[in-house]
């Protein structure tokens, strides 16, 4: 089941990004900001965050918000499954919810930004295998040699 985030689910949500090899504590720091706001505001619609809960156990969460100053492009800042549950199409379903979300708020593209680090390989893989396309390459970006890898899928709303 995916649901939005309660306040209780954060420290389950800290202790899987610890779980996570490609987290450093600065990104965990970052993602943990976006959960905490979230969870302090459930009324604030900037960060919405879902969570994959399976018999009473959350998997992974997603966090995906609206790209300011645009009328229809989403961030897909976070997109997380607990290292224990890898491979189990947890991943899959967030983001194909994180697509839905788009979709009923009529929105174009949903970005999804990652590195070039060989350790994110299979982050790149995943969004490769989802349709997702490689929209803008930034060398250096990071730190040197750690380029910035923007991957994005549109959405054409024929009504629109």
């Amino acid at each position: 089941m995916i649901r939005k985030l309660k306040p209780a689910d954060a420290k389950i949500i800290e202790s899987m990004l610890i779980e996570t090899p490609n987290f450093n504590n600065e990104e965990i720091k970052v993602a943990m900001e976006l959960v905490n706001l979230a969870a302090a505001d459930p009324k604030q619609t900037d960060y919405n965050l879902f969570v994959y809960e399976e018999n009473g156990m959350i998997l992974g969460y997603h966090c995906t918000g609206k790209r300011p100053l645009t009328d229809g492009v989403y961030d897909l800042y976070w997109i997380v499954t607990n290292p224990g549950y890898n491979k189990k199409g947890i991943g899959k379903k967030l983001l194909e919810h994180a697509e839905s979300f788009v979709n009923e708020m009529n929105g174009r593209w949903l970005l999804a930004e990652t590195s070039s680090k060989e350790s994110y390989s299979a982050t790149r893989n995943f969004y490769m295998r989802n349709n997702y396309s490689i929209i803008s390459e930034i060398n250096d970006f990071y730190s040197k040699g750690d380029m910035l890898i923007v991957f994005g899928k549109y959405f054409n709303h024929k009504n629109n």
